[in-house]
């Protein structure tokens, strides 16, 4: 014999879930601005890199905010 499981129902974002995913949010904004600041400064491609890695940034953060 086999039993049918009541489906569950859908949940609710609680507010930890909501909180974090806007802190997660902002975080990127906030690497996308800095990533943008640092290319704006470095001297060159392989400098602005260099500090990318340095300060763990991803380099798509600089070009996407050079873009708007």
């Amino acid at each position: 014999m086999t039993w049918a499981r009541p489906a569950s129902p859908p949940q609710e974002p609680n507010e930890f879930s909501q909180a974090r995913a806007l802190a997660k949010s902002k975080e990127s904004i906030q690497q996308a601005l800095a990533a943008r600041t640092v290319a704006s400064h470095a001297v060159d491609a392989q400098e602005c890199e260099r500090l990318l890695a340095m300060l763990g940034l991803d380099a798509v953060g600089a070009a996407k905010g050079s873009d708007s």
